[in-house]
């Protein structure tokens, strides 16, 4: 693993796991990489669009549990 930041959004449900990811990497310089952990069955859906409209890279998904990481790079 990274040094990446990585934020813990299991159990929240839509939209929040996407609104937590938006103001953490809000925070970061561009480039910088952010680890989100959701089990939102939505969010594999979500995590891409909003990557993709925003302009950020979705490095990678990995299952954790019953839970995925979603590896971010702020755009």
């Amino acid at each position: 693993m990274s040094d990446a930041l990585e934020i813990d959004a299991r159990g929240l449900r839509c939209p929040l796991p996407v609104l937590w990811l938006r103001k953490a990497l809000q925070s970061l310089p561009p480039g910088a990489e952010l680890h989100l952990l959701a089990d939102d069955p939505v969010a594999v859906v979500d995590i891409p669009h909003f990557c993709t409209q925003e302009g950020h890279i979705l490095l990678g998904t990995e299952p954790v549990g019953r839970a995925q990481r979603y590896r971010v790079r702020r755009g």
